[in-house]
C-alpha cells in the first residue's frame, strides 16, 4: 500500500473545505504512477454503493462511493492518496476499496447531490432516541451546568452537525444563520437573498449543546447565558477564508444566536456587480475623484451601504494615497487600506478614532457611520481641512441626509461647503436567469404603477418559475436600487440657508432619478420583479399621475 498521505484535516473546522478547488498536477502525476485513474466529469452513482457510507463519514473523509464492481467499492476522492481515509471507508463498508480522483468542483456537486441534506440527516439521527432526561432538559435549560454544556458540545457527532449547518449555509449563499429557541422547538433559518428560509430543525434537546458549540467556536463564555455576547468564527471553505460575526442574546426560552457570514470571495467589489447603471457610475466616479469633501451613502441596515463604499474605496485605491477606515465592525479586509475596528470598551469610538486618524496624515477616510453629533462635527471639520470623507447615515432617502446632519447640530453653512453628494440605496432580489420567464402584468400590480411607469413594461414582466439553481425561489442574488443627489450650486445655496426638504427637493437637477424609478427600469430589463422594487422602495417616494 502507498504510505503517503496529503490529507491534514482539522476536525474543528468544516473539513470538506480544506482542499483547493483544482488538484495539483503533481498529485495527478503521482496517482498516474500508482495506477489510480482520474475522472474529469461527474460520474454515475449506484444507490447500492452510496448507501454503504453515511453522510457524516462521507463529508468528514471527503469520499463519495460510486459503484460496487467485482466485490470492490469504487470511491471518488479529491485526494486519492489519503490512505487513512480509504482504509476507514473500507472498515465502515466492509469492502475492498478502489480509488479514483475527482476535481474539486465536480466532487462538490456530487457531494451536494447525494449528501446535500447531511445536517438534516444527522439531526434526525440525533433525535432518534430521546430519553427522559433529555425531555427534562427541554424545559429546564437553566439547570444545566456549564461543564455539562461543554461536554455535550465536544461530542463528535454534535461537532459535525454544527459544521454541516454552517457548510450548507455557505453553499446556499446565505448572508446570515439564525438559531431561534422556542418553547418546544429549535428553529434554524438561513437568510438567502434577503429572505429568511427555514431549514430542517434539530431536536429541542440539542439546544444547549448546539448553542454551546457555537459559543465555543466564537470564543464566548459558555457559562454566561443571561447577557448578550459577541464573537467571531473563522472557517476555511474550498480553499478560502470565511469569517462569521456571531451575536447571542438571552430570550425567554434560551439564547438566540445570529451569525453574519462575511465571505469576501463571494462579494465582487465593483459597481457593475452592484447593479449601478452606467450614467450613475459616471456621476459617482466624479464624486470619488474629488480631492476633498464629504460623500454619504444612506439607507436602512442591510441595504448594502458598506459594500458600496468598499467598492468605491477599492476603485479609489492608489499606493500614493493614504486611506484609513474606522468601522464597527470591519466586515471585509481590504488590501492596501488601513482599517481600524471600533472598540468602545477600550475607549475607541468613531469620534475618538477619527480624531486620531487625522494625525496619521490620511488622504481618504471612511467612517463606518455618523451616529452622534461629535462624530458629525469631526467629519465635517476633516472635510474642511482637505480630506475626502466617506460615511454612512440611516435615512430613508438621499436628500433626507441633509436634514439629519443639521439635526445633529452641524451648521448648515458648514455642511453646504463640504457635502459633495449623497447616495441612497435599497436591495432587491434578482430574477433567476436559469428559469426566467415573461408573464403578463397582473391587475393587482398594474394599479400600483402610474401610467408612465406602465409604459416601461409593454404589458409583460420577468419572473422566475423556480429551479434547482435558485432552490425553487425564482430569485438568485441581489441587485441595488439607487438614487444620487449631486450637490449643485443652487442646492448648496439652499442648504446654507437651511431650507426645508421640499425646497431642497425642488432644487435637484433634472438628471436626478429616484430609487423607485431606477428599480422599475431594472424590472423592465428583466433583472428583478416589480414586487421587489415596490417592497424595497415603498418608504422612499410616492408616484404622481
Amino acid at each position: 500500500m502507498v504510505q503517503e498521505s496529503s490529507a491534514n484535516l482539522d476536525a474543528s473546522i468544516i473539513e470538506i473545505s480544506n482542499h483547493s478547488k483544482v488538484a495539483s498536477s503533481s498529485l495527478r502525476e503521482r496517482c498516474a504512477l500508482l495506477g489510480i485513474d482520474w475522472i474529469e466529469e461527474i460520474p454515475t452513482v449506484s444507490e447500492d454503493a452510496i448507501s454503504l457510507l453515511d453522510p457524516e463519514s462521507a463529508v468528514r473523509l471527503h469520499v463519495v462511493p460510486l459503484v460496487i464492481s467485482d466485490g470492490r467499492l469504487i470511491v471518488a476522492m479529491i485526494d486519492p492518496l489519503d490512505i487513512a481515509a480509504a482504509d476507514e471507508v473500507s472498515t465502515i463498508t466492509g469492502h475492498a476499496i478502489s480509488r479514483v480522483g475527482l476535481e474539486q468542483q465536480p466532487f462538490s456537486e456530487l457531494m451536494r447531490a447525494h449528501y446535500g441534506t447531511t445536517a438534516a440527516r444527522i439531526a434526525e439521527s440525533l433525535a432518534g432516541d430521546v430519553d427522559e432526561s433529555a425531555t427534562d432538559i427541554e424545559h429546564n435549560l437553566d439547570t444545566i451546568e456549564a461543564a455539562d454544556i461543554h461536554r455535550m458540545a465536544e461530542q463528535p457527532t454534535l461537532i459535525n452537525l454544527v459544521n454541516l449547518i454552517l457548510l450548507e449555509a455557505i453553499q446556499s449563499r446565505a448572508s446570515d444563520v439564525h438559531v431561534e429557541p422556542f418553547e418546544n422547538e429549535l428553529k434554524i433559518k438561513f437568510r438567502i437573498d434577503g429572505v429568511l428560509v427555514e431549514q430542517t430543525p434539530p431536536p429541542k434537546h440539542l439546544q444547549p449543546a448546539l448553542t454551546g458549540r457555537l459559543k465555543i467556536m466564537a470564543g464566548m463564555n459558555i457559562a454566561e447565558r443571561y447577557i448578550p455576547q459577541d464573537g467571531h468564527i473563522t472557517l476555511r471553505f474550498e480553499g478560502r477564508k470565511v469569517d462569521m460575526r456571531v451575536s447571542t442574546i438571552p430570550t425567554l426560552y434560551g439564547e438566540s444566536v445570529v451569525m453574519r457570514i462575511l465571505d469576501k470571495s463571494a462579494m465582487q467589489l465593483d459597481f457593475d456587480t452592484l447593479g449601478m447603471s452606467k450614467p450613475l457610475q459616471s456621476q459617482l466616479d466624479l464624486l470619488i475623484d474629488t480631492p476633498h469633501g464629504l460623500v454619504l451613502v444612506t439607507g436602512p441596515t442591510g441595504s448594502g451601504k458598506t459594500t458600496t463604499l468598499y467598492a468605491a474605496l477599492s476603485k479609489l485605491y492608489d499606493p500614493r494615497k493614504k486611506i484609513i477606515t474606522i468601522e464597527d465592525p470591519i466586515e471585509y479586509e481590504l488590501s492596501g487600506i488601513n482599517q481600524i475596528p471600533v472598540n468602545p470598551k477600550r475607549g475607541l469610538t468613531f469620534a475618538t478614532g477619527l480624531r486620531h486618524i487625522l494625525r496619521q496624515d490620511p488622504d481618504v477616510i471612511f467612517v463606518g457611520e455618523i451616529r452622534d453629533p461629535e462624530t458629525a462635527e469631526i467629519a465635517i471639520r476633516s472635510a474642511l481641512t482637505g480630506h475626502l470623507i466617506f460615511s454612512t447615515l440611516h435615512t430613508n432617502d438621499s436628500i433626507s441626509s441633509i436634514g439629519r446632519l443639521i439635526d445633529m447640530g452641524v451648521e448648515p453653512y458648514l455642511l453646504a461647503s463640504v457635502l459633495e453628494g449623497a447616495l441612497a440605496q435599497r436591495l432587491g432580489r434578482r430574477v433567476c436567469p436559469h428559469c426566467l420567464q415573461k408573464h403578463p402584468i397582473t391587475e393587482d400590480i398594474s394599479h400600483r404603477l402610474s401610467a408612465k411607469e406602465l409604459e416601461l413594461f409593454s404589458g409583460e414582466v420577468a419572473r422566475g418559475s423556480g429551479c434547482s439553481k435558485c432552490n425553487e425561489s425564482g430569485y438568485f442574488g441581489r441587485i441595488g436600487f439607487f438614487e444620487l443627489v449631486k450637490i449643485t450650486s443652487s442646492l448648496r445655496k439652499a442648504i446654507s440657508e437651511n431650507r426645508p426638504i421640499a425646497e431642497l427637493t425642488a432644487a435637484l437637477n433634472d438628471s436626478f432619478t429616484n430609487m423607485r424609478t431606477d428599480g422599475l427600469a431594472k424590472a423592465a430589463a428583466g433583472q428583478t420583479t416589480i414586487e421587489e422594487v415596490l417592497r424595497a422602495t415603498q418608504d422612499t417616494d410616492d408616484f404622481g399621475d
